[in-house]
């Protein structure tokens, strides 16, 4: 009850930023800590709930990301339609990983689901003709509703979009974990023998987590692309990849709420240090040791720190 009366108080909060906040580039950190946000909390379904090492999860991203771009700019498919598909594709990515890994163990997880993630950088990168290669895609088209084009509303409409699908995806990963299927990711994360004992068939299990984990984060990918009007490979990037992780293991795992602070956070943080001169990389080298702290002295996370629990 606790917990719900907080999400309802923090959504009506967020809801009423842009009453305050008027400037555009204010807004778009927002936008980009919503879109972390799912990303992160999504990924924590795999990794927190389900224990599974999933090093991937940013393929079902950028899978998002391009199917969006292309839908809408070689295509000429609306971009309203265009975002959900990314979601369609990422979900058969997601099968397509899950399928070779739903057998393995630890640093073969972590092996293939990494490997999967360069081969689609790889993939991107060689057929320039369809995603632009290294320079990406540009100008692709944006969101309308009639004639009120969001590009030229200081990022209002497409703030409410970005939350909305936060608010989305959230509810149903707390739908999702709170469902027997959750509870037995759990069963599955804690002891494979015991869930096995029970009927839980720990291959089947592992494939449905994966691709449950990655609805959300291709249809994040596809607003991503027609929110910036660009689709570029760095999205597959390191640092894109160890801000993703920080904001998960910081935020915490198996709390789903946890990781939507901490990508507020971080993502404010982030951005604020890529404006001091000299810290555009470092940035990333302060969020690696401020992930190292909290493992080290709050192993639960921002999440169970606050709630007071151990």
């Amino acid at each position: 009850m606790r917990r719900t009366i907080v999400m309802i108080a923090g959504l009506v909060v967020l809801a009423l930023v842009p009453a305050f906040v008027t400037d555009s580039y204010t807004r778009h950190l927002f936008i980009l800590a919503f879109v972390y946000a799912v990303i992160a909390s999504n990924w924590d379904l795999s990794l927190g709930y389900a224990g599974l090492f999933n090093f991937g999860h940013l393929a079902f991203f950028a899978t998002g990301v391009y199917t969006a771009a292309i839908a809408a700019k070689t295509f000429g498919i609306d971009p309203w339609l265009a975002i959900p598909m990314g979601g369609v594709t990422a979900m058969l990515a997601a099968l397509l990983v899950a399928l070779p890994v739903a057998r393995l163990k630890g640093i073969y997880v972590v092996l293939v689901t990494f490997g999967f993630s360069q081969l689609l950088l790889q993939l991107i990168l060689s057929q320039s003709q369809i995603t632009g290669g290294a320079g990406g895609m540009v100008r692709i088209p944006g969101l309308e509703v009639g004639d009120y084009r969001f590009i030229r509303d200081f990022k209002f409409g497409y703030y409410y979009v970005a939350l909305g699908l936060l608010t989305i995806s959230t509810l149903y990963l707390l739908w999702l974990t709170n469902t027997s299927f959750g509870k037995s990711l759990l069963a599955v994360r804690d002891n494979e023998d015991y869930a096995q004992a029970r009927g839980i068939s720990i291959a089947r299990q592992r494939i449905l987590s994966l691709v449950a984990s990655a609805v959300f984060p291709g249809i994040a990918g596809g607003f991503f692309a027609i929110y910036l009007r660009v689709a570029a490979p760095e999205v597959l990037s390191f640092g894109t990849l160890s801000l993703a992780l920080s904001i998960v293991l910081i935020g915490g795992t198996a709390t789903i709420y946890g990781p939507i602070i901490a990508a507020v956070l971080l993502t404010f943080a982030t951005e604020t240090m890529a404006g001091i001169r000299g810290w555009e990389e470092a940035r990333f080298l302060v969020v690696a040791i401020g992930m190292i702290l909290v493992l080290r002295f709050a192993p639960g996370g921002l999440a169970r720190v606050t709630s007071g629990s151990k």
